[in-house]
């Protein structure tokens, strides 16, 4: 299928590795000029050489904190008006009550909402006067299955999912979609870090805490970030034009709820 979105330029967050950078190849593949993103040079640059050799389009690369003003100010002077644009960042460790003060708050707060919703407002607008524009932020599954040990990060993005409903509601009527896809279970460093707390704390292997992670999958297998960065691809098309405000679970069938 022809996604309609050859030579749309995407601006993809936290780009140089997992999801980030594979939803970046599959826009890269679909003939967008795609802007990825990074602290270190080196993993963005050894990014842009795979998805070159892949898709034979070179990304350009931005290098920036996400969770500084100055590195979001960098990202979007590089592309000041993207067509596209994938919020993207790491989520805060996994902890109880007794870890989090208002300094680890304020952190998890900054990365995973407040760094998001200034890109969306800087851009958004640009969008909506040239008549396209597809927003994408990659959250999580536990904005829909809220875990105690994962209160950081499920209270920063159920805001943003709040957040980006509201304004999805306003900016479609000017063809600009605003969607979240919600990960679980994709096999990137993440689950790898996932595991290892999980072979520490029960002092079981590394294989043996990697099979209960793919025990608790309704697939029975770990996802692959090529599946996953399909779907933000075709979240991005031009045919998704009537799809907006909406969170597409990316987990397996693992999710109990009905809606």
């Amino acid at each position: 299928m022809d996604l309609g979105i050859l030579g749309r330029k995407a601006l993809v967050c936290a780009s140089s590795a997992g999801l980030g950078k594979a939803c970046a190849a599959a826009l890269a593949r679909e003939g967008c000029e795609v802007v990825l993103n990074g602290r270190d040079l080196a993993r963005l640059q050894a990014a842009a050489d795979e998805i070159e050799q892949a898709c034979g389009r070179r990304p350009q690369l931005v290098v920036g904190d996400l969770n500084t003003v100055d590195g979001r100010a960098a990202l979007l002077a590089a592309c000041p008006a993207p067509d596209i644009l994938v919020t993207n960042n790491a989520g805060p460790a996994p902890g109880g009550l007794k870890d989090w003060d208002r300094a680890a708050w304020m952190v998890a707060l900054e990365a995973n909402l407040l760094g998001p919703v200034e890109l969306i407002s800087a851009v958004v607008g640009g969008m909506r006067s040239r008549r396209f524009g597809r927003i994408v932020n990659i959250t999580s599954a536990v904005v829909k299955s809220p875990r105690l040990a994962m209160s950081l990060s499920t209270t920063a993005r159920t805001g943003l999912t709040a957040f980006s409903k509201g304004l999805a509601r306003e900016s479609v009527a000017d063809n600009v979609t605003i969607n979240n896809l919600l990960p679980q279970h994709i096999d990137t460093g993440r689950q790898q870090q996932m595991a290892e707390l999980i072979m520490r704390d029960r002092g079981i292997t590394f294989e043996a805490a990697r099979a209960l992670q793919v025990k608790a999958v309704r697939a029975r297998r770990l996802g692959r970030p090529e599946e996953f960065a399909d779907a933000c691809a075709y979240l991005c098309s031009a045919q998704a034009s009537f799809i907006s405000g909406q969170n597409l679970q990316i987990d397996g069938g693992s999710y109990e709820g009905l809606i």
